[in-house]
């Protein structure tokens, strides 16, 4: 390294140093690098649809690129976006929102970026339930807040309780942060489960809660609880929501909150400050998807229950490696703790971080740590791929697991 470039270095700012990297990017990137030199690496990292933006939503992004829509856009999105949000929140969710009520970002995760700024003060408390959703911690702290991690197992399917909760409740909680459906366990809360949830807020009027429901429609029990659709706490939650999952929109870069009017003029007068409205023909495309019958995609999410089923019957063919049946998302989040202390090579799988890469660089097969969602025993594994791929990755992993001495 040379003098110039040392300096450099040392002009990077303490909070872009103290920030991790995703680990499910860099997981992803670490594959694509072996795929770059030949190797046939099957990825299990990355939360993406494999299937492709629906037919009529595509042609509702052409019509606008004809129509002309290249120009800059509202900072909380087009006013019939977000009354098309409204709609489709009172369609889906029993929601009541007004359009100033609805922000449109650029994907879900700015969404919750631009909550937790908005709202979370330096030294505040933000309670999440472990597994999360790897960018929760990174925010909370990016807003010098204080991320305080509700541990759960395979043995509640993942779930935080009434009990667990109010157990984590201090003078300083500030906010409580979930994702249902789970990334990366994929559990979805059924109503009863929120309910008593519920019961616990209603007696700690000051917490915000933000619900995060980007995987609303991949849910296999049925139709999605939202936390809002309490009424007792209806003016404390903000519901956060997109089009990349369920619609496999990744790449269009869409998500949206409804919020009590105050955080929604808090959100975004921030993102006015940082990335001004979100791309406009997105925004078009997107009223489209919004306005569309949620039926029109059930065709996805019939494909990863099977794939689900598929791959659960195909890992407990590990010894040594436990599964839970999860009833949401494109997620499982097996337990490999069994493996911990045994070795390859002399190498020894001391964490689900060591595993993933003798995973990845003996079984050429990419998957998640599980310490980046806050459970070290456990790994992600993403099975929005095809069923071949998931049939041989199983066989991979145990093959090289089978391996460990």
């Amino acid at each position: 390294m040379t003098a110039a470039s040392d300096n450099v270095s040392k002009m990077i700012s303490q909070r872009t140093l103290n920030m991790s990297e995703s680990v499910t990017l860099l997981m992803a990137r670490l594959g694509a690098e072996l795929k770059e030199k030949g190797k046939d690496v099957i990825s299990l990292s990355l939360g993406e649809p494999d299937f492709d933006t629906p037919e009529f939503v595509k042609e509702a992004a052409k019509k606008a690129v004809d129509e002309n829509y290249s120009h800059y856009t509202p900072v909380p999105g087009f006013k019939d976006l977000r009354q098309a949000v409204c709609d489709k929140f009172k369609r889906d969710n029993n929601l009541d929102y007004t359009p100033e009520q609805i922000v449109v970002s650029t994907g879900a995760k700015q969404s919750l970026m631009n909550v937790i700024l908005a709202t979370v003060n330096p030294g505040e408390e933000v309670i999440l339930p472990a597994p999360f959703w790897v960018s929760y911690t990174a925010m909370v702290e990016f807003a010098e807040g204080k991320a305080v991690i509700v541990n759960t197992d395979m043995d509640t399917d993942f779930k935080i309780t009434a009990d667990m909760l109010e157990a984590a409740i201090t003078p300083k909680t500030k906010a409580f942060l979930f994702s249902n459906p789970c990334n990366p366990s994929g559990a979805a809360y059924s109503n009863d489960e929120l309910k008593a949830l519920v019961e616990v807020f209603k007696k700690h009027e000051n917490i915000l809660i933000i619900s995060d429901e980007i995987y609303e429609y991949i849910n296999f029990e049925g139709k999605n609880s939202s936390l809002a659709a309490f009424p007792e706490i209806y003016n404390r939650v903000v519901t956060v929501n997109g089009l990349s999952k369920g619609f496999a929109m990744t790449g269009y870069r869409l998500g949206y909150i409804g919020a009590p009017l105050a955080i929604a003029k808090a959100c975004s007068k921030i993102q006015g400050q940082v990335t001004s409205g979100a791309n406009a023909v997105t925004q078009r495309a997107a009223i489209t998807a919004l306005k569309e019958d949620p039926s029109c995609i059930n065709f996805m999410k019939e494909k990863f229950l099977s794939r689900r089923d598929l791959m659960i019957t195909e890992l407990k063919k590990i010894e040594g490696l436990e599964v839970n049946t999860p009833n949401g998302a494109f997620y499982l989040f097996p337990d490999i703790s069994a493996f911990f202390g045994k070795s390859f090579n002399g190498k020894e799988m001391k964490s689900s971080a060591d595993i993933c890469m003798y995973l990845l660089e003996a079984g050429l097969v990419a998957t998640t740590p599980g310490e980046a969602f806050g459970n070290p025993k456990n790994i992600r594994l993403s099975y929005a791929t095809s069923e071949e791929n998931l049939i041989e990755a199983a066989a991979r992993m145990n093959k090289v697991l089978s391996a460990l001495e």
